[in-house]
């Protein structure tokens, strides 16, 4: 061994040295590409110092029959470094009819031929940006190369697990066993907020679904997401301040039933048991405050001024009112005096029917929400009453990556991304994989 890394110096050494002049760049490209397959046989070596990983002429399969020893089989698995082929003994099941491949379990390489390493990298890039960018970065700063399908396979899986890992935390949160998360200092406000977001999809994905475009047909699916994030102080103004990395991120296109359970286990993980406030931000969508009334009935309840304001501003479009009335409305928006805000819009008198049906509709909303529309009652509490910080999050995690030009997902695709690029904006990329690693 020590011989064939001489051999690799000596080579590199004397392409970069035959050039007459050092071009640093080619050098420093040749030398980590020297590097990578002298580790690359290092680690072959260490994968195939046990001979195989043999443990005797049977072991359990997973339904818990014995499966005899049959051959060693070998596989060529893709790593940070390099190719690097990997011994295994290999067992079959007669009673199954499946084979067992214990080393495989043991190195996280089951079903794949890419090492847990490499499959990082892979996922690191994919939940990111476009696969086939991700390739060409992989390339380019790491000196790997894989194909574009890869990155989609490898990105998919491992957005899958992460969902499956999920799952179990929901159920462990529903069923009252999870255990919440503990920070070092007591917990002021927590918030919850939820918003959804269409994702294009492909056709087969919207059969039977209206749009609302001149074809009637629907050409997305909604993905609903939601954040959970903590806040303990306000600024000079009295402007709340939200804390520091305390937002974390669940989504997928799912029914409201199953975004409320989603939701609210990530609630109980982040400790919502231990707050002393819960606020739940929303705008006026009717399936967001029937979440928040089954899962959050303490919570306060807040609309989101700002999506307040637009149906405001379109009230006096359809009504053709001057700027005067509609700063009049804003102000009583902004002191909470809904009552005045329906009667204004109820001595609004259009003549055209399809208007007033709006109008009405406008003002059923105001009603609807004025208990969550106490602006200044809640400002004066320190809270929140904007729901930026999802429509950001809607912004930088379903459309920085899901709604690119010429993007159309499965549904399975795009919830495997979302639970990947979820967990990425969460910071809990190192805690799954650390999870993996254990498991």
């Amino acid at each position: 061994m020590a011989q064939e890394i001489d051999r690799l110096i000596q080579h590199v050494f004397r392409d970069i040295t035959q050039l007459g002049h050092i071009d640093l760049e080619a050098s420093e490209m040749a030398i980590r590409a020297t590097s990578h397959r002298i580790g690359g046989r290092l680690l072959e070596k260490l994968l195939n110092a046990d001979g195989g990983g043999y443990r005797g002429t049977t072991v359990e399969c997973r339904k818990g029959h014995r499966a005899r020893f049959v051959e060693y089989r070998e596989k060529e698995l893709v790593t940070v470094l390099s190719a690097a082929n990997v011994r295994r003994a290999y067992y079959h099941c007669d009673l199954c009819g499946e084979g067992v491949i214990p080393k495989d379990l043991a190195l996280d390489i089951v079903d794949t031929s890419f090492s847990p390493g490499m499959r990082r990298m892979m996922g690191q890039v994919g939940g990111k940006e476009a696969f086939d960018d991700g390739r060409k970065d992989l390339e380019i700063l790491a000196g790997v190369m894989v194909t574009t399908k890869a990155v989609e396979r490898i990105s998919e899986a491992t957005g899958k697990r992460i969902e499956q890992q999920n799952q179990r935390e929901q159920k462990h949160a529903l069923s009252g066993k999870v255990v919440p998360f503990i920070s070092k200092v007591a917990i002021s406000n927590l918030y919850i907020a939820i918003d959804g977001t269409g994702v294009p999809v492909v056709k087969r994905e919207t059969e039977g679904r209206k749009g609302k475009d001149k074809t009637g047909q629907a050409k997305t699916r909604e993905a609903k997401l939601g954040c959970v994030f903590t806040q303990t102080t306000v600024d000079a103004e009295g402007y709340a301040v939200r804390d520091e990395d305390s937002t974390t991120y669940v989504g997928a296109i799912e029914k409201a039933e199953e975004c409320g359970n989603r939701i609210y286990a990530e609630a109980v993980r982040r400790g919502i048991a231990q707050a002393q406030k819960i606020i739940f931000l929303g705008d006026g969508a009717k399936w967001i405050w029937g979440i928040a009334d089954e899962h959050f009935p303490a919570a306060i309840q807040i609309v989101d001024l700002y999506h307040a304001r637009e149906h405001l501003t379109k009230v006096a479009k359809l009504g053709k009112k001057s700027e005067e009335w509609l700063s009049a409305r804003r102000e009583e928006l902004d002191a909470g005096n809904i009552e005045n805000i329906t009667n204004a819009l109820n001595k609004l008198r259009p003549k055209d029917k399809v208007i007033q049906k709006e109008i009405k509709t406008e003002m059923e909303y105001f009603q609807r929400n004025a208990k969550r529309m106490r602006y200044a009652e809640f400002r004066s509490q320190g809270l929140f009453v904007g729901s930026g910080v999802i429509e950001a999050g809607c912004k930088t995690i379903i459309g920085q990556r899901l709604k690119l030009s010429g993007m159309h997902w499965t549904v399975r695709g795009a919830n495997a991304i979302i639970a990947l690029r979820c967990c990425q904006m969460s910071n809990r990329w190192e805690e799954f994989w650390e999870a993996c690693a254990t498991s």
